[in-house]
């Protein structure tokens, strides 16, 4: 029976991609095809690996765990490579070659699309010398345009996949600040255009969570795309409560982003590192920590805080957790402390998200996050801790668990 469902959300949600969105921040819900509950899958494309990544049986092994969840899209990443911050161009080779690569992303969007899941196709930038890509900068108003056209060539190349497989929604870039936060836009403007008449799914931004007011491509999108790593609080070894008075204002700011723009809004990466006060700087990235203090609790507690105001928000329509692998056996994509909630406590909270209610459901019913009822943070005294029913995370050798009132 779930297979059946799963299939037959696909196949609504296929049909109508096509389609514009119901106008206005509710839009998502009034489609009424249920809220985004997706992962990122990242690639493993190097030829070091050439049984794991997207198109193979790993691959496909990560996309049936993100089901068993109870997810219902994934994005799935191609990379473009990207020398520094000068802006010199785009090269579509990244590690595999790239005509492999393009097959393998498109296996993965057909293996997606078997296991009953909708797909957002991300294409990304890798700075190869290192460095933010919301930086790059080439310099002149002819390297702007050189940029522009190498940029074309990369989002173009992946746009046609999407259309030719069936891609449901397509992000035109990730944190390109530099340019679509300022007077440079206008270049970006006509790839847009370009990008609508080639793909007829769905399109959407993946804006960094503190330029997202600024982003000057919002009119042009279906739904507002935000890479929520928002602080929730300062204080280190902030409490629960601490992290969800961040998380209402963190939800109060969407909101009045949707409906400004008249659009939803979906998170098109959010997550916590495991590791103490993951919520302080979410954005840190593993590779750069050391003398880490792994810890679970605090990483499973952010997520907590983040998802409970969004599941009672029609404007939301949903988000994607970075991030897992494809080959869910390899633990080396990343440190232990790393964002993946595989087999972690935050995977608890996950499930949990993926299969409560959600106000952007459009079922006319909604029901309170991971037991905790209706956030009223002015009623602490008589709050109650979040039970899991029957969920617990699958994983080798993770015991079941549950937060005690005094961790929250």
């Amino acid at each position: 029976m779930r297979r059946l469902l799963a299939a037959t959300t696909l196949l609504l949600t296929s049909q109508a991609a096509a389609l514009p969105l119901p106008a206005g921040a509710e839009g998502w819900r009034d489609r009424g095809e249920g809220a985004i509950r997706g992962v990122t899958v990242g690639p493993i494309e190097s030829a070091l690996h050439p049984d794991a990544g997207y198109g193979t049986d790993k691959g496909r092994a990560a996309l049936a765990e993100a089901a068993a969840w109870g997810a219902t899209w994934v994005a799935l990443t191609p990379f473009g490579r990207v020398w520094d911050l000068s802006g010199g161009g785009v090269d579509l080779v990244f590690e595999a070659p790239l005509e492999d690569n393009r097959q393998a992303v498109a296996r993965a969007v057909e293996d997606a699309h078997a296991a009953g899941l909708a797909v957002m196709l991300v294409p990304h930038l890798w700075v190869e010398t290192g460095g933010w890509r919301a930086l790059i900068d080439p310099g002149s108003d002819a390297g702007w345009a050189r940029w522009a056209a190498s940029y074309e060539r990369f989002l173009l190349y992946w746009a046609d996949l999407a259309e030719e497989t069936g891609v449901e929604m397509l992000s035109v870039g990730v944190e390109l600040r530099s340019w679509v936060t300022t007077a440079h836009v206008a270049s970006f403007h006509p790839i847009l255009d370009e990008v609508r008449r080639r793909y007829h799914g769905l399109l959407t931004y993946s804006a960094n969570w503190d330029d997202l007011a600024h982003t000057l491509i919002l009119d042009r999108l279906d739904l507002i795309g935000v890479n929520a790593f928002y602080p929730l609080t300062k204080k280190e070894n902030g409490r629960y409560w601490d992290l969800a008075l961040g998380a209402q204002t963190v939800a109060t700011e969407l909101e009045e982003i949707a409906r400004a723009w008249g659009k939803p809004v979906v998170l098109t990466e959010m997550g916590y590192t495991t590791r103490r006060d993951p919520a302080v700087e979410p954005w840190l990235w593993p590779d750069g920590m050391s003398d880490v203090v792994i810890d679970e609790q605090a990483q499973a507690l952010a997520y907590l805080a983040l998802l409970a105001p969004l599941t009672d928000a029609p404007w939301c329509a949903g988000f994607f957790v970075w991030r897992t692998y494809a080959d869910p056996g390899d633990v080396s994509q990343e440190a232990e402390w790393g964002f993946s909630p595989r087999g972690k406590r935050a995977e608890v909270i996950l499930r949990d998200a993926f299969t409560t209610s959600w106000a952007s459901d459009g079922f006319g019913t909604t029901y309170p996050f991971a037991g905790l009822g209706p956030l009223d943070l002015e009623s602490r005294p008589g709050r109650r801790a979040p039970t899991f029913g029957s969920h617990r995370a699958r994983h080798p050798g993770v015991p079941g668990w549950s937060f005690s009132p005094d961790e929250l």
